[in-house]
């Protein structure tokens, strides 16, 4: 008879595990604590390859060779890969086809168009591979038990001199993991701080590019070993020096208050007072008719929120934290 343990495995352990800490230190040159306090949302962290503990850097994860062989022969489809060139992604239908006689697939990553594009500048960005390549399957399982957050890893494959996109921020945290080449990368500082998803920095386009004409908070170039900590905001471009840039990007999406007032409005879903209609006739575009409607409503679940069981609300915040690695193995 065989089992299939939940996501993340049966339990989570109170202490992340020596090999937990052991992913964390991969990726940062200070201790934990340190790193919590002084950076974890609030600051970058470069950290160079003389700092960490793996002096071979970040292949044994994923190199320019696997990342060959993910192209070539593992029958990639969308949207495990996206391309991108000069800020844009080039339309899936320029570098993809049909799977071949007998194949019901019209997504599949023709290697040779992939190249094509590859040798016009584009970047080539390999996606969830904490899904589908083993070694990085099991570091995300490791670094997500760290840091208590769900995450997932994408790799950056640029050509020399090239840029895959504009400068933007993501509205989730990352680490940087310079594989192989060079990258020379400009941080700014946010035009807002701690973007909810909802928040993409499209919508603040105009705002980002004011700020990055103006000095940068850090100018690097990352070489193979190094790594590099960004709060989710922080405005970032990275352009590839004398030859291609490999580099993987851990993304931790953030469990935020927000998260918990979510959590908190989908379980107060089970207090009546909260779900009864307005009444009849009400006009909802005069606020003079909403306002006792909106004072009964608060003082409804400000009553709820006071007797709201946190282990009711943990056990779904729970459901969001867990990493975003693939689950456990089918076990006899």
């Amino acid at each position: 008879m065989t089992h299939l343990d939940p996501p993340g495995g049966q339990r989570r352990p109170a202490v992340p595990s020596a090999s937990a800490a052991a992913a964390l230190a991969r990726c940062v040159s200070v201790e934990p604590a340190k790193f919590a306090a002084a950076h974890w949302g609030h600051t970058p962290l470069l950290s160079r390859a003389a700092e960490l503990p793996e002096p071979a850097g970040f292949a044994d994860l994923f190199s320019p060779a696997d990342a060959d062989e993910l192209l070539s022969r593992r029958g990639l489809r969308t949207p495990f890969l996206r391309v991108a060139k000069d800020g844009q992604l080039v339309p899936a239908a320029r570098w993809t086809g049909g799977g071949g006689a007998g194949a019901e697939i019209g997504d599949q990553v023709l290697d040779e168009r992939v190249l094509e594009q590859y040798a016009g500048g584009a970047t080539l960005v390999l996606q969830g591979l904490h899904r589908i390549w083993p070694p990085l399957v099991d570091f995300a399982r490791e670094l997500g038990l760290a840091l208590s957050q769900p995450l997932q890893v994408n790799a950056y494959l640029t050509p020399a001199g090239s840029q895959g996109f504009a400068t933007h921020y993501d509205t989730h945290d990352v680490f940087v993991l310079q594989v192989d080449g060079r990258k020379h990368w400009r941080i700014h500082p946010p035009v807002l701080p701690d973007p909810l998803e909802k928040q993409p920095w499209g919508g603040r386009a105009d705002e980002v590019g004011a700020t990055a004409q103006g000095p940068a908070a850090l100018d690097v170039v990352l070489a193979p070993g190094d790594a590099l900590y960004l709060p989710r905001g922080w405005l970032h471009s990275a352009q590839a020096q004398e030859a291609s840039s490999l580099h993987l990007t851990v993304g931790i999406r953030a469990l935020t208050r927000y998260a918990l007032v979510e959590e908190l409005l989908a379980l107060a879903a089970e207090d009546q007072r909260l779900r009864a209609s307005l009444p009849f006739g009400t006009d909802v575009a005069d606020p003079d008719a909403i306002e006792p409607e909106l004072t009964e409503t608060v003082e409804a679940l400000r009553d709820w929120l006071l007797r709201a069981d946190p282990g009711a609300v943990a056990a779904r915040l729970r459901q969001r934290a867990w990493p975003a690695a693939r689950p456990a193995p089918i076990r006899p």
